[in-house]
């Protein structure tokens, strides 16, 4: 019986896809692109269980997917292996179980953000992340194996040292593991049964369900090294920082209370030695931290004003819940229609629309090249209140204005419209642009000089430059729009030459996928995960071959 027989007869002939039905599943939802044998869906944690021995009897190459909102192709088949590929869409696999009182959830693989969230609200907690990512669809599980950072300022990666998952071990043989501190029976199918089905028996306390040292950690203004970035062995740990190198059946996380009492400043700036030192006194002096400091460059807001307006629109009337099937049914119709028809039709409707930014916002774009939104929470908002009349009184340096609620929601989605509209101008112009060269870095504590200034030469090559991110966590997204005719691969080797000299490291935040190449420490930690290069092999610019040679 050949593996794609085998595969139709665990989980059913309608769950296992080839050639064209396969398509989206091996296409990046930003980057990249690949083919599969076969792409399989499995509906219960024992069927992936089985699918998993049969890829292992076959030899074959298994790549773990689960939303597929990664940036950088950490999750879809790229070039040629040396084996069959059988790429396994987990999304089919839903669960969340509240435990501990709630302080801590127990995710299965297609347990969104968004849903978490949900579950998490009526009872005044919330996940690790509520910003960004979780508007998409994303899982909680790619969160935890791509080292997702979010833009919460107190919480770091997302990060625990408790999970469920399955590897090859040195001899090639299949075997389960659990270190989710919970007792679920001996034999994998017990456990995985009962993990299914929330059938819990004693619970302890197996490791951290959180980066604790984290609120520490990103104070230390003066520290010459980044706060955060995907190769800091520190936050590596079974599933946490796996990036596919495991087959996760499931992680046990914390949740945190909710924030109450939380005001959004808007801020505006010429200086970037200004807000510098507004990062420095903040995160060195302060109380109590920022709960968000998100940052956006002038250029980025203009980008986005015209080419995400859509996006604003949808989310701020429909809600991030049907934002999966929106992009679901896009990349239907992109599949049907001319390259870039879907795209191009989106953004002719989005000038109907109306002008949809508060007046607020419109006034610092005119007046201001750097914009901050910072939200606070409790005693903190206060204390930034105070801190921002007193250091704007000087208007040479700024200015900021505490927004009204329907300000701050506005603030807050043009933020997130950001990235969305550099693929949105890719599109419409593609006779003017050869591609997007998207670098996620993390720059060092003390650096002062955050700003980037390209050499002419390189600036030259470049239409339309984002400049956005975490501001305090000093994680920057720089989006460049290479001009048509250029070579987007010596763009970005340039790139990431100067970030080299900058001390800056990168990916900050998002899986190395087939972008980035894997720093020594990080390919080590792949290399104990997965001895025979099976899961996922090549991510990080890595060996495909099973001897990782």
């Amino acid at each position: 019986m050949s593996l794609a027989d085998l595969l139709r007869r665990i989980v059913g002939a309608s769950h296992v896809l080839t050639g064209r039905a396969a398509e989206p599943f091996c296409t990046g939802y930003r980057f990249g692109a690949g083919s599969a044998l076969a792409v399989v869906r499995p509906a219960t944690l024992s069927e992936y269980w089985q699918v998993l021995q049969a890829c292992t009897d076959a030899d074959a190459v298994v790549i773990c997917q689960a939303a597929n909102t990664g940036l950088t192709g950490g999750s879809t088949p790229h070039g040629s292996y040396d084996r069959p590929v059988v790429l396994i869409n987990t999304m089919r696999l839903k669960g969340i179980f509240l435990i501990d009182d709630n302080r801590q959830a127990v995710c299965l693989p297609a347990a969104t953000l968004y849903e978490l969230e949900n579950r998490l609200q009526p009872l005044g907690r919330e996940p690790h992340s509520v910003i960004g990512s979780s508007c998409i669809g994303a899982s909680v599980v790619g969160g935890v194996c791509n080292n997702s950072g979010g833009a919460l300022v107190r919480r770091g990666p997302a990060y625990t040292e408790m999970a469920v998952f399955a590897r090859r071990n040195e001899t090639g043989g299949l075997e389960l593991v659990n270190h989710l501190g919970i007792d679920l029976g001996d034999t994998p199918e017990q456990i995985l049964d009962n993990l299914q089905h929330g059938r819990f028996g004693n619970i302890s306390r197996q490791g951290k369900g959180h980066d604790h040292d984290y609120c520490r950690h990103v104070r230390q203004i003066d520290a010459d090294t980044p706060a955060r970035f995907n190769a800091d062995p520190a936050r590596h740990h079974d599933a946490s920082g796996s990036a596919g190198r495991v087959a996760v059946f499931a992680v046990r996380l914390d949740t945190f209370p909710a924030d109450t009492d939380t005001a959004v400043f808007y801020i505006g700036s010429n200086s970037t030695a200004a807000l510098t030192e507004l990062r420095r006194d903040m995160l060195g002096s302060f109380a109590h931290l920022p709960v968000s400091g998100e940052y956006i460059h002038r250029d980025a807001f203009d980008l986005a004003e015209q080419y995400g307006k859509d996006l604003y629109y949808f989310i701020k009337y429909a809600g991030t819940r049907h934002l999966p099937k929106l992009f679901a049914a896009k990349a239907f119709a992109d599949r049907l229609l001319p390259p870039h028809s879907s795209d191009r039709i989106l953004q002719a409707l989005s000038r109907l629309l109306p002008a949809h930014l508060p007046p607020l916002l419109r006034r610092y774009r005119n007046d201001y090249e750097h914009h901050l939104i910072i939200k606070t929470a409790g005693a903190g908002t206060a204390e930034t209140r105070t801190y921002l009349q007193q250091y704007f009184a000087d208007p040479h340096t700024g200015a900021f204005a505490e927004c009204s609620p329907q300000e701050a929601q506005a603030a807050m989605l043009h933020r997130f419209a950001v990235a969305s509209a550099a693929v949105r101008y890719r599109a419409v112009h593609h006779r003017d642009i050869a591609d997007i060269v998207a670098l996620d870095i993390a720059l060092r504590r003390n650096d002062r000089d955050w700003f980037e200034r390209l050499p002419p030469e390189l600036d030259a090559q470049i239409a339309r430059k984002l400049y956005y991110g975490h501001f305090f966590c000093h994680v920057f997204h720089q989006d460049y729009l290479v001009k048509q005719g250029k070579d987007c691969t010596a763009i970005e080797h340039a790139m990431l030459q100067l970030l080299d000299r900058r001390g800056a490291r990168y990916p900050a935040e998002h899986n190395v996928g087939h972008l980035y190449r894997a720093d020594p420490e990080l390919a080590d930690f792949y290399r104990r995960l997965d001895p025979t290069n099976s899961f996922n092999p090549g991510i990080g610019q890595t060996a495909k071959n099973k001897t990782w040679n």
